[in-house]
């Protein structure tokens, strides 16, 4: 199988309405809120940001996730609620309570998630108004608007389904995400929300998510920094008429498989959309001893300052690639490497070769580049995926606040 992502969002599984609307948390004219509801209730399945410093919503959804089922995600932009001490708590707590009231729901059914500044306490009458409006813009076509919703300094939403064929049904994944600044490895300034109307047990859902994840959205990187608030949740509704996925063997392998691909492309179009970015950057790791020396030599090279910046200037300065690998904490031979940028062979068994600096360039400048390393010792292999470091970078952080 090789699943495709096509369009769609949150609403197109069986089951789901969303919408996104303007609460005046953020700049005039500009959809700050979104919720999401499931017809029937949802197992579900979470993964959250690394930082020690969790945001009050994150503690809140832990504590609303081991009670049992849910139907409803709200989210707030503008605002990340973090730092916020108790207030902040009663503040995600509030929301919870809120949505389950006009959605007629028990406030423990409700996930809870917010983005933006953190250290401010949130306006919670504009909040609370918010909400209201949401119940009542509830709809199949919503999905569009709650993504744009979510979106803090991102400059395109970010939205996609993939559908899989079990015995003539078809099982549907949406999703919406967010993400630009402060996105890397471990989680980073983003959300994604999943729904899904296959019928699947939690922990087959968890476990699918955590690769997925481990895959995707702890392969890209921004900027270095890792935020309070990151979350990727996965509702699933069962109301599809397939089988369900009760144990692992094909039928689940595929939902993985599936989950994974449209993780991928998420994650993929955070780092296209990095603050200030012209370009997205794969890199890919092959002939790695293990997984995990490929996935950290990957992250590494997409992390790197140094390297990010002569992505931006088209220098086909490879010296900086293997510099990167050598402090990723990978184990590999230095003298046995090969890379190249694009197509171009720069160094064999780690030394220059002798290529045309002006076709590398060309290369370089492209709005999407493809980098390879060959450690040649072993045969695993990963893909990281990052931008380059800008000026408009400095410029849109200098400022974030104001």
């Amino acid at each position: 199988m090789n699943p495709i992502v096509q369009e769609g969002n949150v609403t197109s599984p069986v089951g789901f309405q969303a919408a996104g609307v303007e609460a005046a948390i953020k700049k005039a004219g500009r959809l700050d809120m979104s919720l999401i509801l499931s017809e029937k209730p949802c197992t579900a399945a979470a993964v959250y940001t690394t930082n020690k410093v969790q945001a009050a919503p994150l503690q809140v959804t832990k504590d609303h996730l081991s009670k049992g089922p849910v139907r409803a995600v709200v989210v707030n932009a503008g605002n990340a609620n973090a730092c916020t001490g108790q207030q902040g708590l009663d503040n995600a707590r509030l929301m919870a309570t809120t949505t389950a009231q006009a959605l007629e729901l028990q406030a423990e059914e409700v996930v809870v998630s917010s983005t933006g500044v953190i250290g401010q306490q949130m306006p919670m009458d504009r909040i609370q108004a918010g909400i209201e409006a949401l119940a009542k813009a509830l709809s199949k076509d919503g999905g569009y608007k709650a993504a744009q919703a979510i979106m803090t300094t991102d400059l395109v939403a970010k939205t996609g389904k993939v559908e899989i064929v079990v015995a003539d049904q078809t099982i549907t994944i949406g999703a919406m995400a967010k993400g630009s600044g402060m996105i890397h490895p471990n989680m980073a300034t983003m959300l994604a929300f999943y729904t899904t109307d296959a019928k699947i047990a939690e922990p087959l859902l968890q476990k699918a998510l955590q690769r997925a994840t481990k895959l995707s959205y702890n392969m890209i990187s921004v900027d270095g920094d890792t935020s309070t608030n990151d979350m990727a949740l996965v509702l699933a509704n069962g109301m599809a008429n397939a089988p369900a996925i009760v144990e692992e063997g094909p039928l689940y392998d595929a939902f993985e498989e599936a989950l994974i691909a449209l993780s991928i492309h998420l994650a993929k179009a955070i780092a296209r959309d990095g603050e200030g970015a012209t370009k997205l950057v794969e890199m890919r790791v092959k002939g790695a001893a293990t997984e995990e020396d490929a996935q950290k030599a990957a992250r590494t090279v997409i992390s790197s300052s140094l390297f990010k910046s002569a992505i931006f200037g088209a220098d086909a300065n490879w010296g900086r690639i293997l510099c990167a690998i050598g402090y990723s904490g990978a184990q590999f031979d230095p003298g046995q490497v090969d890379i190249y940028l694009g197509t171009i062979q720069t160094a064999s068994n780690g030394e220059a070769l002798d290529f045309s600096e002006e076709e590398a360039s060309k290369i370089l400048a492209q709005k999407e580049i493809i980098i390879t390393a060959d450690l040649k010792n072993g045969c695993s292999e990963a893909r990281a995926w990052g931008c380059d470091l800008t000026y408009d970078y400095v410029k849109i952080n200098a400022d974030y606040r104001t």
